[in-house]
């Protein structure tokens, strides 16, 4: 009898642990939400992931608070965009962290604009041009196209970091890489009618989105990159839409909306609020939904 309890035992253990989840190897600090998303893809449970920042706030703007350096603290990975995106608060929170796994230069910190070819690159550097990006605009994640590519190099960094668990990296990433690219070819066909349409933007924030989808952008409410419209700009392109007509005024979900309601109650086009990011909307859930969610939009701003 004290065999068999003892067998029994060794059964109801080992089947606990096997139903236990697997305790996440690799910390990941995300500057932004796509890329948290984008490593839990690729993670699995391997991952444990924070974002720093939501869809409702601008990525250009954030405050080094005391909360985000002791997480910076415990992060084995940081990714974040680059290109200058971050420039006002990621260094401070490196710096007073004191973690030497994120430091620019080790494995730990992955930027993404590294492995894209960045647009919109400045010929001049100059404060009095706005928010002007050094390295290019930094907002790659509006095509889709651009995350496959920042996806292959983080899986590869994936394993540099933990690589005992290589096998469970290639499975995800494969697995992900094959929904992709379906995904891609869905959108290509649901955005077709978007070829060709005029719209006009809030901010210098669509370059990426803009190429993928084949649109073109009339006007830009803001004069310069981060500085708010003037009465007299808004006048000035509502007289342009006159001679060059626009189909929509779009914005991301973080930025404030009064300059595009004016222009679209004046110029009789629809004011579109798109997610820019996952949580940008109800329906921009995931990486998957956030395209869905933007195409959807956009195609209904045509009606």
């Amino acid at each position: 009898m004290t065999i068999i309890k003892k067998a029994i035992t060794i059964v109801f253990v080992l089947t606990f642990i096997a139903g236990r989840p697997v305790a996440a190897n690799i910390n990941v600090f995300a500057c932004e939400p796509e890329w948290g998303e984008l490593a839990k893809e690729l993670g699995g449970n391997r991952v444990s992931v924070y974002s720093a920042t939501t869809a409702f706030q601008d990525p250009h703007h954030i405050q080094a608070r005391p909360s985000l350096i002791a997480r910076m603290r415990r992060a084995d990975l940081l990714i974040c965009t680059g290109s200058g995106l971050e420039v006002g608060w990621l260094p401070v929170l490196i710096r007073q962290s004191g973690n030497n796994r994120v430091q620019v230069g080790k494995p730990g910190h992955f930027t993404a604009t590294h492995y894209v070819t960045t647009l919109e690159k400045p010929v001049i550097v100059d404060r009095s041009q706005g928010d002007v990006h050094p390295g290019g605009n930094p907002h790659i994640q509006t095509d889709p196209r651009n995350i496959l590519k920042v996806a292959t190099a983080l899986h590869h960094r994936l394993i540099q970091i933990d690589s005992a668990h290589k096998s469970d990296y290639n499975a995800h990433y494969q697995a992900f890489s094959k929904r992709w690219k379906s995904a891609l070819a869905r959108w290509k066909l649901a955005s077709a009618p978007l070829r060709g349409v005029k719209i006009v933007v809030h901010h210098k924030a669509w370059a990426y989105m803009l190429d993928w989808l084949g649109i073109q952008s009339v006007a830009t409410l803001e004069p310069k990159p981060g500085v708010p419209p003037s009465a007299g700009h808004l006048s000035a392109i509502l007289s342009q839409l006159q001679h060059q007509p626009a189909r929509m005024v779009i914005r991301a979900a973080y930025q404030e909306g009064h300059a595009d309601e004016w222009l679209s109650k004046r110029a009789h086009i629809p004011a579109i609020i798109l997610p820019f990011t996952v949580g940008g909307s109800v329906e921009a859930k995931d990486l998957f939904s956030l395209y869905d969610d933007t195409i959807a939009r956009l195609i209904r701003g045509m009606q």
